[in-house]
């Protein structure tokens, strides 16, 4: 796991070691334990190492025998011993088989690999660079090409310090106050892009390539029985597990005690020998707490299980979350994802997680209840334009009626549903509940659900794994028909099925609560003085993105408990909080709030360890 960096220069200037040393210092969260950089004929990568294999071996970047060939990658390729077997490896590093494999099998080596990746060769020979990134999308990978100089980064703020000005790019706002996130390939920044998950770029003197190398959208749906599908999701399930226990340092678990997180530690227990180091959050309010159930879960398979048990106001760490996301999010979540995080980190280096589960077997509550109302005999568009809006944070007449007229005209003629609505099309070929769960996964598991375990993770230099995000867990919930899925208002009916034979049945089928904190309810009350400062100070009038009478309206309706704005103003502090950070001044570390210019109070309550 690590992060990286590099260049390509269309006219072979040189990048210097000043750059490259700015930009993986910018990162170096990401990977504290080693760094390679590696320059020539207008070509740069760099790495920023967390070791996790090879401890002593595995310096990146590697080189060929004849120094022609160079790689740096951040992630883990989970099948590399497999693949080590055939090929000529002097380290057990996992990503010298990256290079070996490159040399013996050229640009497709990449769909022998099981892991998340980003991955960047250098070939001196043919004077070209090759980008490529995960199936998934579960290591992300920035680019910027102004037409003379390709650059690429695993975090943004690694870019500006590579010499990238951060401006508003205006299409991301549209689409972020839309979805709650920017979907991906573009960002909320000018001139900053995503390489999409299972793509390649290829750049050289002749021109730039980026092609697609694997596709969700080849998988046919199988018509099998309930105990067929149950069997194969469990062994299937089993195998990404084990092949994600290779480690050579001290790995845990992420344990809410939810369907997803507890099936991959009953796995992991029956595979490890020794027992699992599971972690959690607990709340004081038991209304977001799900601490007893993880503790339940955490004695039935004898787990040295830790609890953080801490007042839900995380407030206090939104600047340093929304710092390591380098993009603002609507999704609260990222702050108790960052505490479990730092709670792990103390005992471990990598943790199996249960993200993807939702997406994969339809888990939210806006799949049950879409397709709980929706008439599916109606034509696909009309189907396609209802999901999108109810999907949406703020629907069109909503977002005409908070905007200023000067931010109208910033957006005359974009459209945000396009993102969604180009991928619901690849997808017309899949009923429409796996229709929506392949946007899900396409969309907002690289724009948001993926981004959370990865940047807040890595802010504390550890190492997150998701086995149900192995691409053949992906390609099995891809067959299996949408209706066994979510069935009779049950979500992840054919999933809960199948864990029956791992999990309690009390467990399996209690109600799903999600790792999210009642900010709402502070907005009304607690943080009331915090949401009038930030978002009717004169700093943010002066901006004129939205109407002032509008965003006191919606701030006056949801503290009187007229209407729930709850998602709508957390995403406007989330935006404003950003622009400070990153658009008024980029900050090269973590800001406090007073740093913001933000004098309320957002105290922290007290918390405390319990280590059983």
């Amino acid at each position: 796991m690590c992060g990286i960096i590099g260049g390509y220069d269309r006219e072979r200037r040189p990048f210097g070691t000043a750059l490259a040393e700015r930009a993986c210092d910018r990162m170096l969260h990401r990977g504290p334990d080693d760094r390679g950089i590696f320059e020539a004929e207008g070509m740069l990568v760099g790495n920023q190492r967390l070791s996790i294999l090879d401890l002593a071996g595995g310096h990146q970047p590697m080189f060929s025998d004849d120094q022609q060939i160079v790689v740096v990658q951040n992630g883990e390729i989970y099948n590399f011993q497999e693949l080590a077997k055939n090929l000529n490896c002097r380290t057990s590093c996992d990503t010298e088989v990256i290079l070996r494999l490159y040399e013996r099998d050229g640009e497709d080596f990449v769909k022998q690999l099981n892991g998340m990746f980003a991955i960047a060769i250098l070939d001196r020979r043919k004077q070209c660079l090759l980008l490529y990134r995960d199936r998934i999308g579960q290591k992300p990978l920035y680019l910027h090409d102004d037409g003379t100089r390709l650059l690429f980064a695993s975090e943004i703020k690694s870019l500006f310090a590579m010499g990238v000005k951060a401006e508003m790019n205006w299409e991301g706002f549209d689409a972020y106050l839309t979805y709650n996130f920017v979907p991906p390939p573009i960002t909320l920044y000018q001139n900053i892009s995503h390489l999409m998950p299972g793509h390649l770029l290829k750049v050289n003197q002749q021109g730039t390539e980026i092609r697609r190398w694997w596709d969700l959208a080849e998988k046919p749906v199988e018509c099998r029985s309930e105990s067929a599908w149950s069997e194969e999701i469990i062994e299937t399930l089993r195998a990404a597990v084990n092949i994600r226990l290779r480690a050579d340092v001290p790995l845990g678990a992420f344990l809410s005690g939810g369907i997803d997180s507890s099936s991959v530690v009953s796995l992991m227990s029956r595979e490890l020998p020794h027992p699992v180091q599971t972690f959690c959050i607990g709340f004081d309010d038991p209304r977001f707490d799900e601490s007893h159930y993880a503790q339940e879960l955490a004695n039935l398979f004898q787990t040295r299980h830790t609890c953080d048990v801490v007042s839900p106001n995380l407030t206090s760490s939104w600047p340093l979350t929304l710092y390591h996301n380098d993009q603002p999010h609507g999704d609260v979540s990222f702050m108790p994802t960052y505490r479990v995080s730092q709670l792990a980190r103390k005992a471990v280096k990598v943790v199996l997680t249960g993200d993807g589960g939702d997406e994969l077997f339809a888990g939210y509550d806006v799949h049950r209840n879409f397709f709980a109302n929706q008439d599916l005999t109606l034509p696909r568009e009309q189907i396609e334009s209802a999901y999108i809006s109810a999907i949406s944070l703020l629907q069109p007449a909503e977002k005409q009626k908070l905007f200023s007229s000067s931010t109208r005209q910033q957006l005359a003629g974009l459209d945000a549903s396009r993102f969604a609505r180009s991928h619901l099309q690849d997808f017309r070929h899949l009923d429409p509940i796996n229709q929506a769960l392949a946007l899900d996964t396409r969309m907002l598991l690289p724009g948001n659900n993926l981004v959370k375990p990865d940047k807040m993770a890595m802010a504390v230099s550890l190492e997150p794994r998701a086995p149900y995000l192995d691409y053949r867990m992906v390609d099995l919930a891809f067959r299996i028909p949408g209706s066994m899925k979510l069935r009779d208002g049950v979500t992840k009916s054919i999933l809960k099925k199948a864990c029956e034979s791992i999990l309690p049945e009390k467990i399996i089928y209690r109600k799903k609560q999600m790792f999210t904190v009642p900010i709402g309810e502070w907005f009304k009350r607690e943080l009331s003085p915090f949401v009038n400062e930030v978002l009717l100070s004169e700093r943010s009038l002066d901006r004129k993105m939205f109407q002032p009478e509008r965003v006191r309206e919606m701030i006056n309706d949801h503290q009187n408990e007229k209407v729930n704005h709850t998602r709508a103003i957390r995403a406007l502090l989330a935006l404003e909080l950003w622009q400070r950070t990153f658009i008024d001044q980029t900050f090269d570390h973590a800001p406090t709030f007073a740093e913001l210019g933000v004098n309320s109070s957002v105290e922290l309550g007290t918390g405390s360890s319990i280590a059983a």
